[in-house]
């Protein structure tokens, strides 16, 4: 099933996508207005892999074949995560204040590392995730999704991207990675902020920053059942400074992704009457509509990062040493090698590249997938009735390199009195109730206008600004 149809040629998505020297920029509206038409069209004149411009114009090869990403994915030893082999980069070619933020900056953590010591960072990471009890965490999303429910019922009208998408993920990753509960909806606001490089976005990250430093001197006096604790008390022996980051990593990666995972999958069951019908016929699971929403419209499009460690052949292209290499997860994903029939179901197979492969694939995923299919369940059972509230073809994105966010989702429903507001569950014990508020942050602004230039979130959420 393809969520973005193929344009006419006479598109300007087809056709006028910026060109310098003959490659195609992947920044920039055009681009990013439609990156599966330029995927296709790069595929048609390219092949599995194809050269590009990356933010100024530097060149990237772009992954577009699906056996080709799981290639570099897997195969560490030729192409590397960490940037600092990036030639560009060692011959002075990338600007200090470039966009391209942490995929291009070296940090200590577990996703800018190979071999020893990722696997040592990677391993308290993924151990850690793995203690989390399953049902525990879909008690979390079914709490917050009714308590979110319940904030919209009455009305009979809302954007679920702001009212529910953009809220439950971060919700719950507070719980799980052990902050208090007050901290749940600032800290929604402070990562949309972050996210939107808006001019508050530098007080939303020393509020992020203030409330993780707090949880971990708190946790290292008074450990419970929570990341926190289990990144602080794992063999691997992270330093405070290591947990902090991989902290916010986890954090910051898991809404941005579940939220995109969230809004998409709803999208589609709101503008596909045939993928609705599936999933209230029964003929479709909920965990199977993820899976086909994360083959044709998954949360990530692109990863930056990947460099090559000497030169070799990619897809019949001659790749040098030093060279950057974008893994194309969704064009991956529409190769049609392995997708002939873009239409045709893929009920039942996993193989698609929205996690990545390898040793960097999403630790987290399941747990993305718990929070998007329980909290969509949730919210289904309690409005079946949700009707899109305007024209599929005025919904809007926000596009970037890596991501498309919908930055709207208008339904109606009929409005539903709410009786009682949901029960709160209690904390475990130990869990800080009374945890220093650090300075709040402005709820991010709508506008673009506000959008702050200089130094990337990326930066900001890594420390690097």
């Amino acid at each position: 099933m393809s969520n973005s149809p193929t344009p006419p040629p006479e598109c300007p998505a087809h056709a006028a996508a910026a060109t310098a020297g003959g490659l195609y920029r992947l920044h920039g509206a055009e681009a990013q207005a439609d990156p599966l038409a330029l995927y296709e069209k790069l595929r048609a004149e390219h092949g599995a892999v194809a050269p590009v411009l990356v933010s100024g114009d530097l060149p990237a090869w772009l992954v577009l074949g699906h056996r080709e990403n799981l290639d570099v994915a897997r195969t560490s030893s030729r192409f590397a995560r960490d940037p600092r082999g990036w030639r560009d980069m060692k011959e002075g070619r990338v600007p200090a204040d470039t966009p391209l933020g942490p995929m291009v900056s070296w940090v200590p953590v577990c996703n800018f590392t190979d071999g020893p010591v990722h696997e040592r960072l990677r391993s308290a990471v993924v151990e850690s995730l793995e203690r989390f009890d399953k049902r525990g965490i879909r008690r979390y999303v079914t709490r917050f999704a009714n308590q979110l429910v319940d904030q919209i019922a009455a009305e009979g009208y809302a954007d679920l991207v702001s009212a529910f998408s953009d809220q439950l993920p971060m919700l719950v990753m507070t719980q799980l990675i052990g902050a208090p509960d007050e901290h749940g909806p600032l800290l929604v606001n402070a990562a949309r902020d972050m996210l939107q490089g808006t001019e508050t976005a530098l007080q939303s990250d020393r509020y992020v920053t203030a409330t993780l430093e707090h949880l971990v001197v708190e946790r290292k006096a008074r450990p419970v059942r929570d990341l926190a604790s289990w990144l602080i008390e794992h063999p691997a022996n992270l330093s405070d400074t290591e947990v902090l980051m991989h902290l916010r990593v986890v954090l910051i990666a898991a809404y941005e992704t579940t939220a995109n995972l969230i809004a998409n999958t709803l999208r589609t069951v709101l503008t596909d009457p045939r993928f609705r019908a599936s999933l209230s016929g029964g003929h479709m699971t909920l965990p199977d509509a993820l899976e086909q929403v994360l083959w044709d419209d998954p949360p990530i499009n692109t990863i930056i990062g990947r460099w090559a460690t000497g030169d070799t052949v990619l897809g019949g292209r001659e790749v040098k040493a030093g060279d950057m290499i974008l893994l194309g997860l969704a064009a991956g994903n529409a190769d049609p090698q392995i997708r002939p029939d873009p239409a045709a179901s893929v009920h039942g197979n996993r193989s698609h590249l929205a996690f990545s492969s390898g040793p960097h694939e999403c630790p987290g995923q399941d747990i993305g997938r718990a929070i998007a299919d329980t909290g969509i369940e949730v919210l289904l059972d309690r409005l079946p009735d949700l009707q899109l509230a305007v024209d599929a073809s005025e919904l809007q994105w926000r596009g970037t390199l890596m991501s498309r966010h919908l930055l709207s989702l208008p339904v109606r429903f009929a409005p539903r009195p709410v009786a009682n507001a949901q029960p709160q569950e209690e904390q475990p014990a130990g869990h800080p109730e009374h945890a220093p508020v650090p300075p709040q942050p402005t709820t991010a602004p709508a506008v673009a206008g506000g959008r702050r230039r200089g130094v990337s979130w990326w930066r900001r959420l890594l420390g690097l600004g």
